[in-house]
Protein backbone atom coordinates (compact mmCIF):
# COMPACT_ATOMS: atom_id res chain seq x y z
CA UNK A 1 0.00 0.00 0.00
CA UNK A 2 1.17 3.60 -0.92
CA UNK A 3 0.19 5.92 1.59
CA UNK A 4 1.82 8.92 3.08
CA UNK A 5 0.58 11.14 6.13
CA UNK A 6 2.83 14.10 6.75
CA UNK A 7 2.03 17.02 9.20
CA UNK A 8 4.70 20.12 8.71
CA UNK A 9 4.78 23.54 7.66
CA UNK A 10 4.88 24.98 4.20
CA UNK A 11 8.70 26.10 3.09
CA UNK A 12 7.52 28.62 0.62
CA UNK A 13 4.10 30.11 -0.93
CA UNK A 14 2.95 27.91 -3.27
CA UNK A 15 3.25 27.81 -7.26
CA UNK A 16 0.06 27.57 -9.04
CA UNK A 17 -0.11 26.52 -12.77
CA UNK A 18 -3.52 26.74 -15.07
CA UNK A 19 -3.20 24.25 -17.66
CA UNK A 20 -5.23 25.28 -20.97
CA UNK A 21 -7.24 21.83 -20.12
CA UNK A 22 -8.80 23.77 -17.22
CA UNK A 23 -6.55 21.53 -14.75
CA UNK A 24 -5.07 23.06 -11.85
CA UNK A 25 -1.76 22.10 -10.68
CA UNK A 26 0.42 23.51 -6.93
CA UNK A 27 3.58 22.66 -5.69
CA UNK A 28 5.25 23.62 -2.52
CA UNK A 29 7.15 22.01 0.02
CA UNK A 30 6.60 21.00 3.02
CA UNK A 31 9.58 20.72 6.44
CA UNK A 32 8.79 18.12 8.92
CA UNK A 33 10.55 18.04 12.39
CA UNK A 34 11.84 15.03 13.85
CA UNK A 35 13.96 13.79 16.51
CA UNK A 36 17.28 12.59 15.55
CA UNK A 37 18.68 9.78 18.36
CA UNK A 38 21.92 10.00 16.61
CA UNK A 39 22.91 13.35 16.63
CA UNK A 40 20.72 13.63 19.98
CA UNK A 41 19.18 16.74 18.16
CA UNK A 42 15.78 17.98 16.16
CA UNK A 43 16.09 18.00 12.36
CA UNK A 44 14.33 18.49 9.55
CA UNK A 45 12.86 16.81 6.32
CA UNK A 46 11.58 18.34 3.56
CA UNK A 47 9.15 17.22 0.80
CA UNK A 48 7.46 18.08 -2.19
CA UNK A 49 4.32 18.23 -2.58
CA UNK A 50 1.78 18.18 -5.77
CA UNK A 51 -2.03 18.89 -5.52
CA UNK A 52 -4.49 19.13 -8.54
CA UNK A 53 -7.59 20.73 -9.47
CA UNK A 54 -9.66 22.15 -6.78
CA UNK A 55 -7.37 20.75 -3.52
CA UNK A 56 -4.95 22.53 -5.58
CA UNK A 57 -6.77 25.84 -6.22
CA UNK A 58 -7.56 25.98 -2.56
CA UNK A 59 -3.66 25.62 -1.67
CA UNK A 60 -3.26 28.21 -4.11
CA UNK A 61 -5.40 30.56 -1.96
CA UNK A 62 -5.04 29.58 1.61
CA UNK A 63 -1.31 28.33 2.34
CA UNK A 64 1.57 30.40 2.76
CA UNK A 65 5.25 30.12 3.76
CA UNK A 66 4.80 29.18 7.48
CA UNK A 67 1.32 27.64 7.10
CA UNK A 68 0.87 24.29 8.97
CA UNK A 69 -0.18 21.62 6.90
CA UNK A 70 -1.25 18.20 6.77
CA UNK A 71 -1.00 16.17 3.52
CA UNK A 72 -2.33 12.99 2.97
CA UNK A 73 -1.54 11.29 -0.60
CA UNK A 74 0.60 9.08 -1.93
CA UNK A 75 4.59 8.33 -2.61
CA UNK A 76 5.36 9.51 -6.71
CA UNK A 77 8.18 9.69 -8.91
CA UNK A 78 9.42 11.88 -12.39
CA UNK A 79 11.61 10.09 -14.16
CA UNK A 80 13.26 12.31 -17.05
CA UNK A 81 16.65 12.14 -19.00
CA UNK A 82 18.79 15.44 -18.62
CA UNK A 83 20.36 17.74 -21.52
CA UNK A 84 23.55 15.77 -20.68
CA UNK A 85 21.49 12.14 -21.39
CA UNK A 86 22.03 11.51 -17.64
CA UNK A 87 18.75 9.74 -16.06
CA UNK A 88 17.38 11.77 -13.35
CA UNK A 89 14.42 10.83 -10.81
CA UNK A 90 12.62 13.14 -8.52
CA UNK A 91 10.31 11.60 -5.49
CA UNK A 92 7.35 14.02 -4.36
CA UNK A 93 4.30 13.51 -2.61
CA UNK A 94 0.84 13.77 -4.58
CA UNK A 95 -1.73 14.49 -2.38
CA UNK A 96 -5.23 13.56 -1.61
CA UNK A 97 -6.27 15.95 0.72
CA UNK A 98 -4.75 18.38 2.50
CA UNK A 99 -5.73 20.05 6.00
CA UNK A 100 -4.87 23.37 6.57
CA UNK A 101 -3.62 23.41 10.81
CA UNK A 102 -2.69 27.55 11.06
CA UNK A 103 -0.12 29.82 10.33
CA UNK A 104 3.57 29.83 11.75
CA UNK A 105 3.06 31.93 15.89
CA UNK A 106 -0.79 30.85 15.61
Amino acid sequence: MNSVVIVGRAGQDPEVKYFESGKVKTTFSVAVSRWDYKSKAETTDWFNIELWDKTAEVAGEYVKKGTQVCIDGKLAVSKWTAADGEQKERFFIRANSLRLMGKKGE
